[in-house]
């Protein structure tokens, strides 16, 4: 997935651009399923009619590459159009011929494949098996003839003696007659219709795929603007963009797919051409043609070889040789050359592709599980860039269907600190510390702060969340606070958020300067130079235990105070120590400033001299954007994220303090940069 970045860390990314719809009002759960109870009954009744046009619309985005680059050529585009279709229709011919000849010539040595089975069948069970079966027959016949003796042996004999004799002197019985009945030749009608007739169907489901075929790669603006339309967009140039970008990156995907699956039967025909397997080239075509089943497929595609190799060869070499092949190219071919072609997945979730594929059969049959995964593929894109399709995009997609923050946020509520370390070192192998702290941790927190105002969370969760916000900062304490490395990733075709892969890296946070450790200021090493103030909102403490570890990772002397200590009954007994400055940190402020301009207040008539740094996290308050409403609070400065606060106190500790207090104003600094807008 993807990632956005502002120069300062990992942030949340936005949607795709999409198809803007018309608001629609959502009906009731039954009208839901008696609507899909339809969409399904259709798709089955109208398969005959549905499997060809489906067939054309993925044709056409592998043949749209090819309608364009003729179209370059300044080449009309009919003549184009003709040029595509004929040729993809002219190899589609080519390779059922050589399928219907390879079939053919496999099927005259089938007589001989059989007697080839039946002599191993032989060998094996006059083998070892054999030897066996004969040694335990052996030792039952010694054990039932022991008791018998000689003369009934010889009595039997004569007895078989008498009767062989009279057998031979009954008269044989009369040979039957033979009789033969020849049936009537079939007239050329009769025949061209037996020839023909398994035929007719494929050939007629071929020309329905060629025809609208035409007329997709003929009218294929015509057909985007009228699925324009349907969308209901308001916006024509942000709409016209995406499905245009979704069919480019849809066409790169399917082409990329036809040419790994060809080249994957041709190194398997090749491969048993080498072997010796009987008609190498149609096993290498039913190799390309069931990798397109999603994970079985090319497994499946080795059984009849193997079977075959067991056939021909009376020894045991070639069925292993075949075995090997298949072994050794899948796995090189799916775990490595894949994702370097088009990413580590097809952007859809390998329970969705399974479901799919189930769905897909059950409707269409074999030509469904064919299709399962390129109609899947289409249908997440869709639901990427059309709102009413939004569904899709969650069902199907294997994007996390929450974002990184309300990841965060329901491990937090889960009490699972566990899973919210994982989740933090698969982000942290992209971003620094500081940055995940500022992106996913803080901005989680403001999550639980907004539903703690809304008074959804009880008590127990809350102190659920303390824990487990407490456990994760304990966890990170000694992963130093740096940009990674970035990974080489190579340029890619189709990655797996359905897009053009563009090799660049996930996060492009920027490393913050650290202070050399002579270049800080004994002062600013002390304990207890960097106050860091809670507010009294419950996830404050935890906001300031993350400042407080990412400014002791720097040589700061930092001191926690809760805010009970800085209370109004309580502030005469408080002793700031050798503070060089003070950070109020607050998750909060709707309602809030006055308690945090008090809270600031009688922190200056305690340490008049020390500069104040107000930490306000609230990207999205509007309060934020209003100089006066900053002014108001006190602080000397403004900082809305944990880089800002350690910038500030870097500087504040390379000019000693800052400027002297009396030449400070009464008011605020203004910020240090604009607010961005929330991710």
């Amino acid at each position: 997935m993807k990632r956005i970045s502002t120069g300062e860390g990992f942030i949340v990314p936005p949607r795709p651009a999409r198809v803007s719809a018309a608001e629609t009002p959502k009906g009731p759960l039954a009208s839901s399923l008696v609507v899909f109870a339809i969409i399904v009954a259709g798709l089955f009744f109208a398969r005959e009619v549905l499997i060809p046009i489906a067939i054309a619309v993925l044709l056409s985005f592998v043949l749209g590459p090819l309608v364009n680059f003729l179209r370059r050529l300044k080449l009309g585009r009919a003549f184009a159009v003709l040029v595509s279709v004929l040729l993809a229709a002219g190899i589609i011919a080519a390779v059922t011929t050589v399928i219907g000849v390879q079939v053919a010539e496999l099927a005259q040595d089938v007589p001989r494949y059989q007697r080839t089975v039946e002599r191993k069948i032989e060998g094996l069970r006059a083998g070892t098996l054999g030897q066996t079966m004969d040694y335990i027959a052996n030792i039952n016949r010694a054990i039932h003839q022991s008791g018998e003796e000689s003369k009934e042996s010889a009595e039997k004999a004569k007895q078989q003696a008498a009767r062989d004799s009279n057998r031979k002197a009954e008269p044989e019985p009369p040979k039957p007659l033979l009789v033969q009945v020849e049936e009537r030749r079939p007239g050329p009608l009769e025949l061209a219709t037996t020839v023909l007739a398994p035929v007719a169907q494929p050939l007629a489901t071929a020309g329905i795929v060629f025809v609208v075929l035409l007329f997709i790669l003929m009218q294929r603006e015509d057909l985007r603007d009228r699925l324009i339309r349907l969308a209901g967009s308001s916006d024509l140039h942000r709409t016209t963009v995406a499905m245009d970008d979704a069919a480019r990156r849809l066409s790169r995907y399917f082409l990329g797919q036809l040419a790994l699956n060809s080249a994957f039967g041709v190194v398997i025909g090749v491969g048993l051409w080498i072997i010796g397997v009987p008609s190498p080239v149609l096993w290498g075509i039913f190799a390309l043609v069931m990798r397109f089943v999603p994970y079985i497929g090319a497994f499946l595609s080795a059984v009849l070889p193997i079977a075959l190799a067991a056939a021909v060869d009376p020894g045991w070499s070639m069925v292993l040789s075949t075995f090997l092949l298949f072994a050794l190219v899948e796995p090189i071919v799916g775990q490595i050359i894949e994702p370097l072609v088009y990413g580590h997945s097809t952007g859809v979730s390998p329970f969705s592709v399974l479901v799919s594929a189930l769905f897909w059969t059950w409707l269409w049959g074999p030509v469904g599980l064919l299709l399962s995964t390129p109609l899947t593929v289409c249908l997440v894109v869709l639901g990427r860039h059309v709102d009413r399709l939004e569904f899709l995009d969650v069902l199907f997609s294997n994007r996390p269907a929450l974002t990184p923050i309300e990841n965060f946020y329901q491990r937090m509520l889960a009490d699972d600190p566990e899973e919210a370390q994982e989740h933090a070192d698969l982000i942290l192998r992209e971003c620094s510390l500081s940055a995940y702290y500022d992106d996913v941790v803080l901005k989680g927190l403001e999550l639980a702060s907004r539903d703690a105002a809304r008074g959804v969370l009880t008590p127990s969760q809350k102190d659920e969340i303390r824990a487990s916000i407490t456990a994760l900062v304990e966890d990170l304490e000694d992963r130093e606070d740096a940009v990674p490395d970035p990974a080489s990733k190579p340029t890619r075709l189709f990655d797996g958020a359905g897009a053009a892969g563009d090799g660049e890296s996930t996060c492009k946070n920027e490393p913050i300067a650290d202070p050399d450790p002579d270049e800080l200021p004994a002062a600013w090493q002390a304990d207890g130079a960097v106050l860091l103030v809670s507010g009294r909102g419950f996830l404050d403490g935890a906001a300031t235990a993350i400042a407080d570890q990412l400014l002791r990772k720097r040589g700061f002397g930092t001191r926690q105070v809760p805010f009970a200590e800085v209370a109004r009954v309580r502030i005469a007994e408080w002793q700031p120590g050798p503070a060089q400055a003070v950070c109020v940190i607050s998750l909060a402020l709707s309602g809030e400033p006055t308690h945090l301009r008090r809270l600031v207040s009688r922190l200056r008539q305690k340490i008049d001299t020390v500069p104040i740094v107000a930490g306000l996290w609230r990207l999205d308050e509007p309060m934020l954007a209003d100089d006066a409403v900053r002014a108001k609070i006190g602080a000397d400065d403004h900082v809305t994220s944990l880089r800002d606060l350690i910038e500030t106190i870097l500087a504040l500790a390379r000019n000693e303090g800052g400027p002297d207090r009396s030449e400070r104003s009464d008011a605020a600094t203004p910020p240090r940069q604009a607010l961005p807008e929330p991710a």
